[in-house]
């Protein structure tokens, strides 16, 4: 099994959410489309305002998947970036991903003048390791299974290249390295067999030092690895900063005086080496084929089509200056202003990822009269894939083309965190309702020009998406609760489960934060449960490197109190949420949405539900209010969640109350 870990988040969500809701989740995930390659070059066509690097007409390679994918426009950061020497081709540039990877391999592996290295596996990545130890002074062995890639071996510059299956094989190394054995082996093999990491310790002289930069078995031998005392590393893509967010997407580099070399710095060393002509890549390209053939490239790794291949280039032709901006769909104007036109159901979607796809859209469509018009996605392969599975009319990757069609009516917004205060600001000012995922904002200042804009605009309807107030079970507490005049406790544990520190959530420029990204939830349904407004926030944090762990008291304005206890510390596959209410003799206790037991003078009742946590009544209770006057939830309670947020970050900071 691949992948474990998904397989019992699958497994949790089945237990939560039924069956059917699961497995539509998961075959909208598999069925979606994604963005191929991450190694690419070209000419730059647009600069950033902060980006001084670079400038138009600069010819660079790119790398990262996601970023340098098969293309005829990408947007990459500049850490991702490599300016490309005069004397080098575009075509050999964009190897520099490959480059870098395999350069990396060799850093591992520490190679001095003279030693003597074995590859495993020669690929592509193997050859191009063969040629970078040899411009480093290293004496290199091959091995590999296919005539063919020892032939081409031998013409790198192989000292020595062999066949895995020769009888002879270990003592053709022993002879060539003096009966020592070889003082490094780099793995670049890709199979299953742990065979790959027992020949290495086999063959190697003690104390030598074993590199996987492929993909192989990893069980290794205790024996062999331990009387020799064999250091075994793996090498981590392409360098330093591989997988670190504020490197690779905030561009904030490591200082050479610590970090020699990162991602950056390898593809400038292996351009460099290209420049030199140290590395060759002329027998290494074996087809390169016009986009417009990109299919038969992707037969040949297939196999459908039957050929030799090595490297395979995509070749995209002349850039046409024109396809620098998306084209804009043309808006309607007659005149007419555009609140008077619109039609609310007509929907333009903004954020199309696994939340939108997952929770939102699927309601969305199945609401009579709705009308499905344009998708918008960062990622235009993104937009054109939702498009195709739910119907929507056009997609598109430029926000305008949502905001500037006056036919729209109302905007869902479903980006990441920091960008959903913008996006309603300017939905409102093109006049259109607006359904934002949570939070509203992940600051003050933001959230406030929202009010001032909102109510400029009383016809226009906004709703941030605090689903828990709908769900079954939550209504039936609060119902259970609403004919009394008393204050009422509410208790709520959230089992969030743990988060990476450096996921983008826990980043307070863009995710704001769990608090600020999750916890309004809960204090949303703390205000519906109890009727009233938060006016008073306390709350205490367990240490930990991110906001979360956080246990806070909330006073309300008609003397309730609820409290959340949101930890991220417990066993992630137990239920997420429990809510605990007391208050006039009476007891009501949710359990993850699946059952609520109702108390009073002791007789008992338990009643149980599907799991849902009100993602479709939500959003049926929005579109039906684009027809009336009432909004399903007040903006000003909306507000006050949010705000409630930043006092409790507040409260942390000073260990004291904080009024709202």
């Amino acid at each position: 099994m691949a992948r474990p870990d998904l397989v019992k988040l699958v497994l949790k969500q089945v237990k939560e959410q039924g069956l059917l809701e699961t497995a539509q989740r998961v075959f909208n995930k598999l069925g979606a489309d994604a963005a191929m390659g991450y190694s690419s070059a070209g000419v730059v066509v647009e600069v950033a305002d902060d980006i001084s690097e670079f400038r138009v007409g600069d010819r660079v390679a790119c790398a990262g998947g996601g970023y340098a994918s098969h293309a005829e426009l990408v947007v990459v950061p500049k850490n991702l970036v490599a300016k490309v020497p005069d004397n080098v081709s575009l075509s050999d540039a964009a190897y520099t991903t490959l480059g870098a990877i395999a350069l990396q391999g060799v850093r591992q592996a520490a190679p001095t003048l003279g030693e003597s290295i074995m590859v495993i596996g020669l690929g592509l990545l193997g050859q191009l390791l063969i040629q970078l130890l040899k411009a480093n002074g290293c004496r290199v062995i091959g091995v590999d299974i296919n005539p063919d890639a020892i032939a081409l071996a031998k013409t790198h510059g192989c000292d020595l290249a062999l066949s895995r299956s020769e009888d002879s094989l270990k003592e053709q190394v022993m002879a060539f390295t003096n009966g020592y054995g070889a003082d490094a082996v780099i793995i670049t093999a890709s199979t299953s067999s742990n065979d790959p990491v027992e020949f290495a310790a086999n063959i190697m002289r003690d104390r030598g030092r074993v590199v996987m930069v492929g993909v192989t078995g990893m069980n290794l031998p205790r024996t062999p690895y331990y009387m020799k005392e064999l250091e075994f590393k793996l090498s981590r893509s392409y360098g330093a900063g591989r997988y670190d967010t504020h490197y690779e997407e905030k561009g904030i580099d490591y200082p050479i005086g610590y970090v020699r070399w990162t991602e950056n710095r390898n593809m400038q060393a292996f351009l460099q080496l290209l420049a030199e002509k140290k590395i060759s890549l002329s027998n290494i390209t074996t087809h390169i084929f016009p986009i417009e053939q990109g299919e038969e490239a992707y037969k040949l790794i297939t196999g459908e089509r039957k050929e030799r291949y090595i490297g395979i280039l995509l070749d995209y032709g002349e850039f046409q200056e024109k396809s620098v901006h998306t084209e804009r769909l043309a808006p309607q104007r007659n005149g007419v202003p555009a609140h008077a036109k619109a039609n609310p159901k007509r929907i333009g979607f903004i954020g199309a990822g696994s939340f939108a796809t997952g929770y939102l859209i699927p309601n969305l469509k199945n609401i009579d009269g709705v009308e499905l018009v344009t998708v918008c996605n960062a990622t235009g392969i993104t937009a054109e894939s939702v498009k195709q599975t739910f119907g929507f009319k056009r997609a598109t990757s430029n926000v305008e083309d949502v905001l500037s069609d006056e036919t729209i009516g109302t905007v869902f917004i479903a980006t990441r965190h920091n960008t959903h205060a913008e996006l309603v600001l300017k939905a409102l000012q093109a006049e259109k309702h607006v359904f934002v995922e949570k939070p509203l904002a992940i600051d003050e200042g933001s959230l406030m020009r929202i009010v001032e804009e909102a109510q400029k605009r009383p016809h226009l309807k906004v709703m941030t998406g605090f689903n828990r107030r709908f769900s079954q079970p939550v209504v039936t507490m609060r119902s259970y609760f609403k004919a009394l005049l008393e204050p009422i406790s509410v208790q709520y544990r959230v089992n969030a489960g743990p988060l990476p520190p450096d996921h983008w959530t826990q980043d307070p420029e863009e995710g704001g934060g769990r608090l600020i990204g999750e916890v309004c939830h809960f204090i949303d349904t703390i205000q519906y449960l109890t009727g009233s407004e938060p006016v008073r926030v306390y709350a205490e944090m367990l240490p930990t490197k991110v906001r979360e762990n956080l246990l806070i008291t909330i006073r309300l304005a008609n003397g309730s109190v609820g409290t959340i206890q949101y930890l991220c510390n417990g066993d992630k596959l137990y239920p997420k949420e429990r809510i605990e209410i007391f208050g006039g003799n009476r007891i009501a206790i949710m359990e993850n949405f699946k059952t609520v037991t109702l108390s009073e003078q002791g007789a008992t009742r338990v009643r149980e539900f599907n799991g849902g946590k009100g993602h479709r009544e939500e959003v049926e209770a929005f579109i039906a209010s684009l027809e009336s006057e009432v909004a399903p939830i007040a903006l000003y309670s909306q507000v006050l969640t949010t705000l409630s947020t930043f006092r409790i970050n507040q409260s942390i900071n000073t260990g004291l109350p904080e009024d709202l």
